[in-house]
């Protein structure tokens, strides 16, 4: 047969296979339904029971019996006071600072010293269908900060101890199937488990996934791939998991999809047999021909598609996004991804935000990425923690490597199975090229405890994954322990050993510096005011032992056998305001404040980390008042040579030296401060500072003017003011006040001043107030009960429902409670969320009826109130009900007549400028159309700035 016989064959043959396929009948299609929406907020205690709604405090707990969850965790429980949010959501973002708050989570007014706000519960009523029934169904969560207790339908599913892990519970068996059910977690941030600002509450996604019992395993795939030419050798892995009572004979079917969605390789197993209840692991060997590699340039992601069929029918499917890519760190010559030398330009990074903390919507992750791309950066490593998934998806598909790092050294089983859920969890993620152990533990760090720990975790991350080198970030000293055992040596600061003599020590070692920097910037400052502890933006020496960023960039680049550096740190963060403590909040390291508005060391590394010209002057040019003084001005470019004008006089030109600045000494003098760059002789930049007059209007400019109309998508909006020559205006600091119509609503503010104690987050102040005192007596009939309104002092009363004879129950009784109001009431809405305590209720407030003839309702009753029938300090309510009976002895009636809520609505949203900047972040409601964003500021000219929301329907969610 010639070769177009041979082509005509192959091509009928996938054709009559595709047919074949096409055939099989989809059983139930896996699910994974997005459950951020529509869940319930309020604050517990940890450890005043009547605070923390009496949880745990039943006869039987739900550590006893299955089932008994109370308080909170009760499904029954009456949330309709509590306050509406969606996720993700951070809750320590929303409360003030405070001086006795702790100085590494940014003195936000969380913690030990806080209780009132330390525990945070939530709830989440759902659905599911009839028709899911057989289904396996568990609820998956990204992350809760911290020590998490979860409940369903009053069910305790279990405890995860750190924020930082990815779990799930199976749901399965305690389901309402056809009805509602209830989700309940508490969440307690009283401990901290890092030294930096680390948010508090369910501040990553939520899953609901649904799935055959025969499935492939949660994680359960593991792709990993070999180049040789223009073809890659895919080696597919699969656990499937038969969680049925029988056992199932069924066929496994493997299918690759290149970046633009079609199919080029396909292969399958026949014939597999599982046991009831037990795993087992396949792998399936494709070929790739033509393949697109993964890289920093072109991040190209297939998609391996894993599809189970028992006899014809399809009982799961699973997909699994990959990149095909080689990675190596050589002891000789750093880091090679596809056999191409890169130099890792990276940066370490925590996971908040200004505005939002750790509650991170998606966009606001590939933002923050686009910004380090921006820079010049194509290396991130997660400090000190496992990151959320969509970081690493923003990383694979915006083309950006990744240390992925453990939260905890240790090889006991729990630490170990950290450890595994976080390796199993991110192995697919083709921007991940190490797995980082541990960072600067200094316990252990030279001794042989250390290094004993540091070997059996390598040994053991290595038997999951055998793809990716193991690091440790290592800062005690570079002598013994962790450094001689380690696969790539990673250096933390040079200032704090001999780097050079430890590479002559191990010279079959790779190494990179993990962290290099910690210098002290505040943005736009370029005179130290130890008042506002501001610090010069000028790149130096932060301490005797630390280097500049230039200096460790010098050293790195100049040193072939290191991969490259991570630089302490990409943006600053909350918490650890070396070298400042109160009333500074956030730290200074950053290369970009906590906006993502650069610093100036932003532009030295974009002018030697990549290849586009860069040409950047600092400072600003609005020196009023130092006419005259010599003014320190540097500039950071990648040109040959740089001129410097004042006002279009030349001020010399000097050479640019490979990784370095230029500086000069200008006597200051209002105008025009204007560089330029040139190459091979030829003017290629211009780049200039002009002094500004007062501010006399605002500018507003969003990342984005086109959103998705999902209830996700965001759009970061730059706010700046300028002069009546519209020239930027560096020094102000007006503070600026936002409002907002249509589909969208504002979620954080942020200005990047690391001083400031603005609020950054304004939501609704919700105070609850329970029903005290409960008094009742006895009456004919209800009919009769107006006239005993008056009554207080009759010897019948008596503590209401103790010791009530439910065999032998009055026809009616009148009920007398107490609730107290604040001072300054009349500013809030109150509200009276009433549970039935009989039938035919009358319901009076300090004597004035509300309600009349009322039912039970399980859903209870709802009343706005009259701020007329109000009072500060001690109202009353009475309640003249027919009572509920008993029918058995052990029946539980209500006795709880419900909660005060009251309301005072957020204060406007504001903030001032710092540096002539601040941020608004802006993020649809779910519904399509036009959103409007005004800014006005008092003598300025008010901005307005429209954003498109669009329908979008990619994102399926349980609202």
């Amino acid at each position: 047969m010639n070769i177009s016989g041979i082509r005509l064959l192959l091509c009928c043959l996938t054709l009559l296979q595709s047919f074949v396929y096409a055939q099989i009948e989809v059983k139930n299609k896996r699910e994974r339904l997005l459950m951020d929406f529509g869940w319930r907020f309020s604050f517990g205690h940890p450890y005043q029971t009547e605070k923390d709604f009496h949880t745990g405090t039943g006869y039987f707990s739900y550590l006893a019996k299955a089932g008994y969850g109370d308080g909170a965790a009760d499904p029954a429980f009456d949330d309709r006071s509590w306050r509406k949010l969606n996720l993700p959501h951070d809750w320590a973002v929303e409360q003030d600072f405070n001086e006795k708050a702790s100085f590494s989570h940014g003195f936000k007014a969380i913690g030990r010293n806080f209780p009132d706000a330390s525990v945070g519960w939530y709830r989440k009523t759902f659905s599911i269908p009839e028709s899911d029934l057989g289904r396996k169904i568990s609820i998956e969560f990204d992350g809760v900060f911290r020590n998490s207790a979860v409940w369903i339908n009053g069910h305790y599913l279990g405890t995860e101890e750190s924020g930082y892990n990815s779990f799930r519970y199976d749901l399965t068996d305690y389901l309402n199937y056809g009805g509602s059910n209830v989700i309940a977690v508490r969440a307690d941030a009283t401990m901290e488990e890092g030294w930096y600002y680390e948010g508090a509450g369910i501040y990553r996604h939520v899953w609901l996934s649904k799935h055959d019992p025969l499935h492939v395993a949660p994680n359960g795939t593991f792709v990993t791939t070999k180049v040789a030419g223009t073809s890659a050798q895919v080696q597919a892995l699969a656990r499937i998991s038969n969680e049925s009572p029988t056992g199932k004979l069924f066929t496994v079917v493997q299918i690759i999809t290149d970046p633009e969605g079609k199919q080029v390789a396909r292969g399958s197993k026949e014939k597999i047999s599982l046991s009831p209840f037990k795993d087992l692991e396949t792998t399936i060997s494709l070929t790739v021909n033509d393949a697109k590699l993964w890289d920093l340039e072109n991040p190209n992601l297939y998609k391996l598609s894993t599809t189970i069929i028992e006899g014809s029918t399809e009982s799961d499917g699973y997909e699994t996004p990959f990149g095909i890519r080689t990675i190596r760190f050589d002891a000789k010559e750093g880091f090679f991804l596809n056999g191409k030398h890169v130099k890792l330009k990276g940066t370490n990074n925590h996971q908040d935000h200004a505005g939002v903390g750790t509650a991170l919507p998606d966009e606001l992750q590939y933002y923050r990425i686009r910004k380090l791309k921006e820079m010049g950066a194509n290396a991130y490593r997660c400090s000190h923690h496992p990151p959320t998934p969509e970081l690493l998806e923003a990383c694979d598909k915006l083309g950006m490597l990744v240390i992925n790092e453990n939260r905890l050294m240790g090889t006991n089983e729990h630490m170990q199975g950290d450890m595994r859920r976080l390796i199993m969890r991110d192995r697919n993620h083709p921007s991940v090229i190490a797995w980082s152990i541990g960072n600067e533990e200094w316990a252990i760090e030279n001794s042989e405890t250390g290094a004993r720990i540091a070997k059996t975790m390598q040994a053991y991350a290595k038997s999951l994954d055998s793809t990716r080198a193991i690091t440790v970030g290592v800062s005690g000293g570079f002598q013994s322990g962790i450094s001689d055992v380690i696969d790539v040596m990673g250096y933390n600061y040079l200032g704090n050993g001999d780097i050079d003599a430890h590479y002559k020590r191990f010279p079959g070692q790779p190494g990179m510096g993990t962290e290099e920097g910690s210098t002290f910037a505040t943005r736009g400052i370029y005179v130290d005011d130890a008042a506002r502890q501001h610090i010069a933006a000028y790149d130096k020496k932060p301490r005797p032992s630390f280097y500049s960023i230039e200096e460790g960039w010098n050293f790195y680049a100049s040193r072939p056998y290191m991969a490259g550096m991570f630089i302490w740190t990409g943006f600053d963060y909350r918490g650890e305001p070396t070298p400042h403590g109160w009333p500074s909040v956030t730290s200074y390291f950053g290369m970009m404040d906590l906006c993502g508005f650069p610093k100036d060391n932003v532009f030295y590394l974009k002018s030697w980390w990549q290849k586009q010209p860069v040409l950047h002057i600092l400072p600003h040019w609005n020196w009023k008042g130092r006419e005259g003084e010599e003014i320190d001005v540097r500039i950071y470019s990648n040109c040959n040579e740089v001129e410097l004008f004042l006002n279009k006089k030349s001020l010399g030109k000097k050479p640019m030296k490979l990784h370095s600045h230029l500086q000069w000494k200008v006597p200051y003098a209002a105008g025009k401060l204007e560089a330029i760059g040139y190459r091979d002789g030829k003017e290629i930049l211009t780049e200039s500072r002009t002094t500004s007059a007062e501010a006399s209007q605002i500018k507003l400019s969003a990342h984005k003017n086109t959103l998705q109309a999902n209830g996700e998508d965001l759009a970061v909006i730059t706010v700046e003011v300028g002069d009546k020559n519209n020239i930027p205006v560096p020094t102000a600091e007006n503070e600026i006040s936002f409002s907002i119509s249509g589909p969208g609503k504002i979620i954080g503010v942020g200005n990047g001043n690391p001083s400031s104690l603005e609020r950054e987050n304004f939501v609704d102040q919700i105070r609850n107030v329970g029903i005290s005192g409960i008094m009742e007596k006895a009456i004919p009939d209800v009919a009769s009960g107006q006239q005993y309104l008056n009554d207080h002092k009759d010897s019948t009363w008596k503590d209401a429902f103790i010791g009530r004879d439910y065999k032998n129950l009055a026809a009616a009784y009148m009920h007398r409670g107490t609730f107290e109001l604040p001072p300054d009431y009349e500013a809030s809405t109150v509200t009276f969320f009433y549970k039935s305590i009989g039938t035919d209720q009358h319901l009076y407030i300090n004597g004035k009826e509300i309600a009349k003839s009322i039912n039970d309702s399980k859903e209870g009753h709802v009343f706005k109130l009259n701020h007329a029938m109000l009072r500060p300090g001690v109202n009353e309510l009475t309640v003249i009900a027919v009572p509920l009976p008993k029918k058995r002895d052990w029946d539980k009636v209500n006795t709880d007549p419900g909660t005060i809520q009251i309301l005072k609505p957020a204060d406007p949203w504001k903030r001032k400028l710092f540096s002539g900047l601040a941020q608004v972040i802006v993020q649809t409601s779910g519904e399509s159309g036009d959103i409007k964003i005004q800014a006005s500021s008092s003598g300025l000219k008010t901005a307005t700035l429209t954003i498109q929301a669009r329908p979008d329907e990619t994102k399926a969610g349980l609202k």
